[in-house]
């Protein structure tokens, strides 16, 4: 991709964010739709996922194809292609990091016990949380706005500029203390740094995006929920015996923990390394 004005770069974000919105009310709203007539919520849940997916991939493509003249490939959006090795460290990150909380004291309580709720939250937590915002959100952050910064301002403004406002997404409409929207934006920026490097690698989305969506799962989709209180809309809770800031990760959850960033690095690491290797390849 060939060097770029500076208001096709904002464009180029705006556009993608505001595509993200679009395609994820269409399909909450066509999701509603269904479950007006009477189709099982569980479904309806599974249904929107797709959805999402569907509508933002296409939206995206159409956006940077027919407006911005620049091929998927170009913003780290080839076909989808995942290499094992992302694949498994997908699971073992969210599993270690739950693994550790779980030799933690805490005790663990069931939340929502009716069978057809308990369905719904799994599906929307696998199909909507999980897969469909891990993959659009990639495609968003780590494919048009990391990759249009990139050939305008360069890979490092690139990996940092998106990660930090990852971050600051992560804050807004919340009502958090100062402290907690520190670890959030300090969380949230190494988040999107490890994601950015997984991009990097093989310049594809699509590693990062299976990390995030099973991450999403495991974390955030509602099966199992750990922090200071229970959760009553999640399956399980762990309710930890601890108010350590660093270790409940304050208002916002574990995934800000200090326990989930040291993850988070491992992981960035990992990365790092394989982009040396594959640049020493090249040499």
């Amino acid at each position: 991709m060939k060097q770029i004005k500076a208001g096709k770069v904002i464009a180029g974000i705006a556009g993608a964010i505001i595509f993200l919105i679009i395609s994820q009310l269409a399909a909450q709203v066509l999701a509603n739709l269904f479950a007006v007539i009477h189709i099982p919520l569980f479904l309806c849940n599974a249904i929107a996922g797709i959805l999402y997916a569907v509508f933002a991939y296409f939206l995206l493509r159409l956006y940077a194809e027919k407006v911005l003249g620049i091929q998927m490939p170009e913003l780290a959006i080839p076909q989808i292609k995942i290499r094992v090795k992302w694949l498994i460290i997908a699971f073992i990150l969210p599993l270690a990091i739950t693994g550790i909380y779980l030799l933690l004291p805490g005790k663990l309580q069931r939340g929502i016990i009716d069978l057809p709720e308990t369905a719904a939250v799994i599906c929307a937590g696998v199909f909507f949380i999980g897969m469909a915002a891990g993959s659009v959100e990639e495609m968003v952050f780590r494919g048009f706005i990391m990759n249009l910064l990139d050939k305008k301002f360069g890979r490092k403004a690139a990996v940092l500029i998106p990660s930090v406002l990852f971050g600051l997404v992560h804050i807004i409409g919340m009502d958090f203390s100062i402290l907690s929207c520190l670890q959030v934006l300090v969380a949230g920026t190494f988040v999107g740094i490890m994601f950015s490097f997984i991009t990097l690698e093989q310049h594809s989305v699509w590693n990062s995006a299976i990390v995030h969506g099973v991450w999403n799962i495991i974390t955030s989709g509602g099966i199992l929920f750990i922090g200071e209180n229970m959760d009553e809309h999640s399956v399980f809770s762990y309710v930890l015996q601890t108010d350590s800031f660093a270790v409940t990760g304050g208002e916002f959850g574990i995934e800000s923990s200090a326990i989930a960033i040291s993850g988070y690095v491992i992981v960035t690491l990992i990365a790092y390394m394989g982009i040396r290797r594959n640049v020493r390849s090249e040499i």
